[in-house]
C-alpha cells in the first residue's frame, strides 16, 4: 500500500452551533481536527468534541492572528482551514487524499475555488466564482497577514489548483445576515483608518461602475 501524506482540518469558531456539526461531518475524514475556539457561549466546543477536534479556548486577537495560532497547532504534514460555514463535498475530499498518496513534486500549497450560496442560492455570477481562496498547503509553508476582515496566506514556494470547489454556506436566513455585514463593515473601516486611506468624492461616483463593467457586463 503507497504510503500517505497525513492531514489536520484547522477551524477557528465563536457561537457556530449551527453550523459546525455539518461542516465537522465533512471534515471527519482527516487525522487531525483542531479547532481554536474564543469561549463560545453555545453548544460549538461541546458538538466539536463530538467529532475528536483538539480543541483551543482563546481569546480573540483578530482574524489572522487567531488562524496563525490555529496553524501552529497542526501536527500532521498538510493543513486545510475551513471555516465553519464551508464544506467540503465529496470530489474535493477524493482529490486531497489523492494529492496525500501522491508521489510526485507537489506544490507547497493549494487554491480551491469557492461556491458561495445566498439563502440557498448559488452566486455564479457578480465575481463571486470562482472566489479563489489559498486553503490547502504543507505544515509550516505561510501564515496570515493581519488584514481585517478578509486576511491572506503569505507562503514561500509554488501554488497550485483543485479541481474540485469547497462550498460556503454564507447566509442561510435573513437573520443571519445583519449581524456579519455590520462587523465586517467595522472591520473594513478600522483597517482603512488604520492604513489612512481616504474614500474622495470620485470613489463613491466611479467605483460602482468600475466593478458593474467588471463583475456583470464583461461577463
Amino acid at each position: 500500500m503507497a504510503s500517505r501524506d497525513k492531514i489536520s482540518i484547522v477551524l477557528v469558531t465563536f457561537n457556530e452551533e449551527k453550523n459546525i456539526e455539518e461542516c465537522l461531518d465533512s471534515a471527519k475524514w482527516a487525522d487531525e481536527i483542531i479547532l481554536v475556539d474564543s469561549f463560545s457561549s453555545d453548544r460549538t466546543v461541546e458538538i466539536a468534541r463530538k467529532y475528536g477536534a483538539r480543541i483551543f479556548e482563546r481569546s480573540w486577537p483578530g482574524f489572522g492572528k487567531q488562524k496563525n495560532f490555529a496553524l501552529q497547532q497542526a501536527s500532521m504534514d498538510w493543513i486545510l482551514l475551513l471555516d465553519a460555514d464551508e464544506r467540503i463535498p465529496e470530489e474535493l475530499r477524493r482529490e486531497i487524499e489523492n494529492l496525500l498518496v501522491s508521489q510526485s513534486k507537489r506544490p507547497a500549497a493549494y487554491r480551491v475555488a469557492r461556491k458561495n450560496y445566498f439563502y440557498g442560492h448559488w452566486l455564479k455570477w457578480g465575481g463571486q466564482y470562482p472566489d479563489w481562496q489559498t486553503r490547502l498547503s504543507k505544515k509550516g509553508v505561510g501564515s496570515y497577514d493581519n488584514t481585517e476582515p478578509h486576511e491572506s496566506f503569505i507562503y514561500e514556494g509554488e501554488l497550485g489548483t483543485l479541481e474540485n470547489p469547497l462550498i460556503h454556506y454564507t447566509e442561510r436566513r435573513i437573520s443571519d445576515h445583519f449581524p456579519k455585514l455590520n462587523n465586517y463593515s467595522s472591520l473594513a473601516a478600522a483597517q482603512r483608518a488604520q492604513t489612512c486611506k481616504k474614500v474622495h468624492g470620485y470613489d463613491l461616483v466611479f467605483r460602482p461602475l468600475i466593478a458593474f463593467y467588471q463583475f456583470y457586463l464583461r461577463k
